[in-house]
């Protein structure tokens, strides 16, 4: 589970320049939640690092699922996997309609979209701090 996300083939977000993921301490929240999205299957996956920025969370990761199906399933997966990380509990909001589904897991927030509703939203250019948001 502690292994490190892979930096193969970032994908592109219209008029975003891709730029590798933000060093993840070994064993950290945020790799955790990296990892299993990867491990799902998540597509576009996008860290956005908040720290020193706001209050709310350290990184908010963005990702999208092929349906509303693998977006529920990866919600409910993630929340397993951190509490069994020794993360505690986290809070999910939207899971009913998983359209747009909000993971707040403390120091990452996450993100994960239908990608129809991701687009609709652009959270990455709403939350890019002089273009320093990072895909996987």
């Amino acid at each position: 589970m502690n292994q490190p996300v892979p930096q193969s083939a970032p994908a592109q977000t219209a008029g975003a320049v891709p730029a590798p993921l933000p060093a993840s301490e070994p064993g950290s929240l945020h790799e955790l939640v990296l990892n299993s999205l990867d491990d799902d299957q998540a597509q576009e996956i996008v860290s956005i690092p908040l720290e020193g920025k706001t209050a709310i969370a350290d990184h908010m990761v963005i990702a999208s699922g092929r349906s509303t199906r693998q977006v529920a399933a990866m919600a409910q997966k993630l929340a397993e996997r951190v509490k069994h990380g020794g993360f505690g509990h986290v809070r999910i909001e939207g899971l009913p309609a998983a359209d747009w589904v909000l993971i707040d897991c403390g120091d990452v927030v996450v993100h994960l979209f239908r990608p129809e509703v991701r687009s609709f939203y652009d959270l990455e250019r709403m939350w890019a701090f002089g273009g320093n948001t990072a895909a996987a």
